[in-house]
């Protein structure tokens, strides 16, 4: 699989100056952090759900998840079960199916291994699971069973832990509550691809819910608690994990009560007038800008609740031209020992021991999502994929 693998290849060609490269499921897991893109939740109890998997794939997610948690009813999850392990058994039959990496988002710890039991050869389709209101205490049995489970199948498999607990949200126990996180997933590093933020569950704990002209950064109990779980648990320095951004709840707001924030000069050429208006009346404006403030913040890849969320994430995930180019100014061997030099572009200073973390994370993001021509923007992306 690819980022824009969806796209074909002549077009492709005419946006990438470098490509997206291929990855599989069985690539090492520094790659696989980076490349999960907008993750898209599916309820487990779709009845059509291979179906599901196989059109996402084909539409360029990369990364999905099939829930048995909070977007199921209790009393479905018998059932829920027993349909998540008939539509992956159907799909392991199929000799030509392409699926994204799949993850399950289950309840509790014994769901692991009895769900890689009942799997069965159809394991091999799994990637891992996702581990709700993760905390040191609740999460060391969660990573115990993934632990059992990929041993008992022979199958690598990764956990995505969701920081939610209302712990990580009270400034009483924060901290506390960040370094028991940080104890549980240092001792299980190697079967850790990402932290997943649930700011949802944070805000429900006020009663508070963001607007579609808000932004997760907008709402300060939630932006305090992504800024402290990325200064605790997102460092450069080799101890920090992936940490993806929050789910974006909205596709489509029938009235504003604030301006469009899409500035029209990028969009002033052929098809994009019409995209920008498609873009506002489909409340994607606030979730563009809230994918910028992620990688802002530090964040990389976004939990997706509807497939028209994919796009705007990926193409946002691109590499400028000019990103791509100060990384390779900084990074360049000759530069070993500091210094200052004004970039290619001669717009900005680069510094190299200060800029280099972020050099080097922004090649890894060239590596998976590709490097844009140098005349080519965001829009040009969404457009490309939005015809295909």
């Amino acid at each position: 699989m690819r980022h824009f693998g969806q796209i074909a290849p002549e077009v492709r060609k005419r946006l990438f100056h470098q490509e997206p490269c291929s990855f599989t499921a069985d690539s090492p897991a520094r790659l696989l952090s980076a490349a999960l893109g907008a993750t898209l939740y599916s309820p487990a109890t779709r009845p059509g759900l291979a179906e599901d998997i196989l059109k996402q794939g084909a539409r360029g997610v990369v990364s999905m998840v099939l829930c048995l948690e909070d977007s199921i009813d209790d009393a479905d999850v018998p059932a829920g079960e027993a349909n998540l392990v008939r539509q992956l058994d159907d799909l392991a039959k199929r000799s030509d199916a392409d699926v994204p990496l799949l993850f399950v988002r289950v309840r509790a710890p014994e769901q692991v291994p009895d769900l890689v039991r009942r799997l069965g050869p159809a394991v091999r389709l799994l990637s891992g699971f996702v581990l709700p209101k993760f905390t040191e205490e609740r999460g060391i049995p969660f990573l115990e069973a993934l632990s059992a489970a990929e041993a008992a199948s022979g199958r690598r498999l990764f956990a995505m832990p969701v920081l939610e607990s209302p712990d990580l949200l009270y400034r009483e126990s924060r901290v506390q509550t960040l370094e028991g996180i940080f104890r549980a997933v240092d001792k299980y590093r190697d079967r850790v691809l990402a932290l997943r933020l649930g700011v949802t569950d944070f805000c429900s704990s006020y009663g508070l819910r963001r607007g579609p002209d808000m932004t997760a950064y907008d709402v300060q109990i939630g932006a305090s608690v992504i800024a402290d779980v990325v200064n605790m648990l997102a460092r450069a320095d080799g101890t920090g994990f992936t940490v993806t951004g929050p789910v974006w709840e909205y596709f489509r707001v029938p009235e504003r009560m604030f301006k469009p924030q899409l500035r029209q000069s990028p969009f002033l050429e052929g098809q994009a007038v019409g995209l920008r208006q498609k873009l506002i009346e489909h409340s994607m404006d606030g979730l563009l800008r809230e994918i910028s403030l992620d990688r802002a913040n530090g964040l990389l890849g976004k939990t997706c609740i509807h497939p028209s969320h994919v796009l705007p994430v990926h193409a946002l995930s691109v590499v400028s031209h000019e990103e791509f180019s100060d990384a390779q100014d900084i990074l360049r061997p000759e530069r070993g020992g500091g210094g200052v030099l004004r970039s290619a572009y001669t717009n900005k200073m680069n510094e190299v021991k200060p800029h280099r973390a972020w050099a080097e994370r922004t090649l890894l993001r060239a590596e998976v999502f590709g490097v844009a021509n140098e005349d080519v923007g965001f829009v040009e992306l969404l457009a490309a994929g939005l015809s295909d």
